[in-house]
C-alpha cells in the first residue's frame, strides 16, 4: 500500500472527533463538570464511528487510527482548560488529569471503532485466502 494514499485520512479524521466531542463539552457549565461522565455521549460514538470509518474505508494501521482520532478527545478538554483559564485562571487547577482521564475516555472510544472497523479487513482477507485455495 502506498503511504501517501492512506496519509490523508487523519486530519478530516481527528477534526469530526475534535469537534464531535467538544461542541457538546464546550457547552457544559464550568461548575457541572464532571470527568469522565461529561464527555461520555454522542460525541463518544461519533470518535468511535469515525476511527471504524478510517480503519476500514481507509486502509489505515489499527493503531495510528486509535492514538490520532483518540486524541481529539483529550484536545477537545484541553481547548476548554484553555479558554477556561483565560477567563479565569485559578480555574482548572488539576488539568493534568483531566488530561489523562480524556484521554483514557478518547483511547477506549476509538480502539472499540478501530477494531470494529478491522473486520472488513479481516473477512476480505480470509476470502482472498479462500479463493487462492480453490
Amino acid at each position: 500500500m502506498n503511504p501517501r494514499i492512506s496519509f490523508h485520512w487523519w486530519a478530516p479524521a481527528f477534526f469530526v472527533a475534535f469537534f464531535a466531542v467538544g461542541i457538546s463539552y464546550w457547552q457544559i457549565p464550568y461548575a457541572k463538570l464532571s470527568l469522565p461522565d461529561s464527555l461520555i455521549g454522542m460525541g463518544l460514538l461519533v470518535v468511535s464511528v469515525v476511527a471504524g470509518v478510517t480503519r476500514a474505508f481507509a486502509k489505515s494501521r489499527l493503531l495510528p487510527v486509535i492514538f490520532v482520532v483518540g486524541a481529539a478527545v483529550p484536545c477537545a478538554v484541553f481547548a476548554r482548560v484553555v479558554v477556561d483559564g483565560m477567563r479565569d485562571p485559578t480555574s482548572h487547577n488539576l488539568w493534568p488529569i483531566e488530561l489523562v482521564i480524556a484521554a483514557v475516555v478518547g483511547l477506549i472510544a476509538s480502539s472499540a471503532g478501530a477494531l470494529i472497523g478491522s473486520v472488513p479487513a479481516l473477512l476480505s482477507r480470509q476470502g482472498s485466502s479462500d479463493q487462492n485455495d480453490r
